[in-house]
């Protein structure tokens, strides 16, 4: 059980007390002992383990929430976000067909294994060039034809024995990640470019080599702002449009 807080002190942590109990909270949830689905405890029961007021701890939940990491919901508590392959699609996946409907993909991986990081990838993940990472290829299937081809790179420490086998895998990978690894993916950065086909993607696609493509490097970041994954996303565009929604 964690030291209780001590209201803050100018000289120690001029950091707002909720924001204390934010870190504290948010800690046991990267650390595995509050898993996706867990309920965590009432605000009175937390309060009193931490040695704030309930306020307190309310505004802390508060900002958790706001940041995806916890679901409170009236009658049934509060509990740590769990993804599904329908909300990751929602909030990860933006290509949308030509009426700018939502299209459902089935996702085939071609390749998995362990690599070291090359200077770019170094730099997405925050990573030293040469430290171990995992290379993930697959290939994304819209009405049955290959439309994206997808080079993942995740970080070998934050996600420590990652490996999926050849072939169709039925699960959204950050869904794969929160419930074989702990570890939530909460959002995402994006860069949008033009780029020609190389030979990999070309044949991946079934493509002439050169053929013009929507690039996307994606850099996704888990709960605790750690990235964990930077992604080049090859896409056809032909049929497709990518969507983003500005609020």
């Amino acid at each position: 059980m964690p030291t209780a807080l001590r209201p803050a002190s100018p000289q120690l942590d001029a950091r707002p007390l909720y924001r204390q109990v934010e870190e504290i909270l948010l800690g046991r949830i990267v650390g595995g002992d509050w898993p996706p689905g867990h309920a965590l405890p009432s605000e009175p029961e937390l309060a009193a383990e931490l040695g704030v007021s309930q306020g307190t701890v309310r505004k802390a939940l508060t900002e958790l929430e706001l940041r995806h990491v916890i679901e409170r919901r009236q009658g049934r508590g509060t509990t740590v976000s769990r993804h599904n392959s329908e909300t990751a699609r929602r909030h990860f996946f933006r290509l949308r067909d030509l009426s700018g409907s939502a299209v459902i993909s089935r996702i085939i991986v071609v390749s998995c294994d362990e690599g070291r990081a090359e200077p770019w990838e170094a730099a997405a993940l925050g990573i030293r060039e040469g430290d171990p990472v995992h290379h993930l290829r697959r290939i994304r299937l819209l009405d049955g034809s290959p439309r994206i081809f997808e080079r993942c790179t995740l970080s070998a420490t934050l996600v420590p024995g990652f490996g999926v086998p050849p072939g169709e895998f039925a699960q959204e990978l950050y869904v794969y990640l929160q419930q074989a690894h702990n570890v939530t993916i909460r959002r995402a950065e994006e860069d949008l470019s033009a780029a020609g086909a190389d030979a990999e993607t070309a044949e991946a696609l079934g493509k002439p080599v050169g053929t013009p493509l929507l690039m996307v490097q994606r850099i996704a970041y888990d709960v605790a702002n750690r990235a964990v994954e930077v992604r080049l996303s090859m896409i056809d565009t032909e049929r497709h449009r990518y969507a983003v929604r500005l609020d």
